[in-house]
């Protein structure tokens, strides 16, 4: 007679929460049908060549063990210079900054930093779909408000019906994945009059802060009037040097709130990669030519993508920055985003990001692109994409 299976105890309630990422998914399914990747957010191109060389002579000088827990001393005052020369707000290298595992640790020890089980933390949605999850591990509640499509504007009184409610925190993604909005000053000077009003913190997600389109201005929520106190900055290196894979990202914050993010992060990850830490303060000496130059590449790269996706008749919201754009599949006749994607993967060569994975509430009429590629990338997915008005038309 054979014994049955022991009963076990059931894993956590956060846990089944919330699901696998349906970004990192569709990388694998793009991989399985040998599909053109626009899903996943990362570039197909080196790194500049003076950073590779940095990192090669790291490890060659022996950077094989641990760096200070919080950054090695020479990334943060690089850091701290580069922040100072952008924001125009002094930095102490020494007290006001953690080095992360990537912005996504950074954005998970900011809400952990100031938020307690049962606290309520607002959320732009659509949004990247990690800010969710780090809601629900952290034991807040996330309190969503709307951008509206096709605009992405967010209606004022619903922002601030959000902070009335009872906020602790307020997440802020600008440049905004997925759906491109660069926030405006006088945006941005809303957010912060509601959060002197209501006295909430603000944790900013600035990684495509470099990506900004047509002579629009990122503007830096801590430099605004009065918001140093009460910001959390997040952003990493990923983005603005093509080193998705180096998982380097940081916290800014007034020295009170990086003495405790620094506890948070220590028994989080106790620390980045030693010799990537001290081969991109070679990049961050770049001079400000190179952040002009990322932000034309990418524009050209934009272009090249919306100028197919013209020809396909979809609709879509042209991204004013970051490298992502959400297009309507709506009139493709899918029964969910999830399907459409799967079969645009699978029968077009492209893999997009189902856009319902940016919403709180269901949500099918979109997809996801990401135009980080060499422009023989975008021209080999475009045509393919071209395949869609054949769709269409039967």
């Amino acid at each position: 007679m054979s014994k049955s299976a022991p009963i076990m105890p059931a894993t956590s309630r956060r846990s089944a929460c919330f699901t696998e990422s349906l970004i990192r998914e569709m990388t694998r399914v793009a991989q399985r049908h040998n599909a053109i990747n626009l899903s996943q957010g990362f570039p197909d191109g080196d790194p500049p060549a003076a950073l590779v060389q940095a990192a090669k002579d790291a490890m060659d000088a022996g950077r094989h063990q641990y760096a200070i827990t919080w950054g090695a001393p020479e990334l943060r005052e690089a850091l701290a210079t580069k922040l100072t020369r952008f924001t125009g707000m002094e930095v102490n290298p020494q007290t006001d900054l953690v080095v992360t595992c990537g912005a996504t640790e950074a954005m998970m020890v900011a809400m952990m930093t100031v938020c307690d089980p049962g606290d309520r933390v607002g959320l732009f949605s659509p949004f990247y779909e990690n800010y969710n999850a780090d809601a629900i591990l952290t034991g807040a509640t996330a309190v969503h408000v709307p951008l509206h499509p096709p605009t992405y504007r967010f209606d004022p009184a619903e922002l601030r019906a959000a902070f009335a409610s009872g906020l602790k925190a307020f997440v802020l993604c600008n440049p905004s994945n997925p759906c491109g909005r660069v926030f405006t000053r006088e945006e941005l000077l809303q957010i912060a009059a509601l959060a002197e009003e209501f006295d909430v913190f603000v944790i900013t997600d600035e990684v495509y802060e470099h990506i900004i389109f047509d002579g629009r201005e990122h503007v830096y929520f801590a430099a605004l009037p009065g918001m140093a106190a009460r910001t959390l900055s997040c952003s990493s290196l990923s983005k603005t040097f093509s080193i998705t894979g180096w998982r380097l990202g940081y916290v800014h914050a007034p020295a009170t709130i990086i003495a405790q993010a620094r506890k948070v992060h220590d028994f989080l990850t106790v620390g980045a990669a030693a010799p990537l830490q001290h081969a991109v303060v070679t990049a961050l000496n770049f001079p400000s030519s190179y952040y002009r130059e990322l932000a034309a590449e990418y524009a050209a790269q934009r272009d090249i993508l919306c100028h197919y996706i013209d020809q396909t008749g979809l609709a879509y919201t042209k991204p004013e920055g970051a490298y992502f754009v959400m297009v309507e599949v709506s009139p493709l006749g899918f029964a969910s985003d999830i399907e459409c994607a799967h079969w645009m993967t699978r029968e077009i060569g492209v893999a997009p990001v189902p856009g319902s994975s940016f919403f709180p509430q269901p949500e099918n009429r979109y997809v996801r692109l990401n135009f980080a590629k060499r422009p023989a990338t975008l021209h080999a997915a475009g045509e393919r994409l071209l395949r869609l008005r054949d769709f269409r038309a039967t």
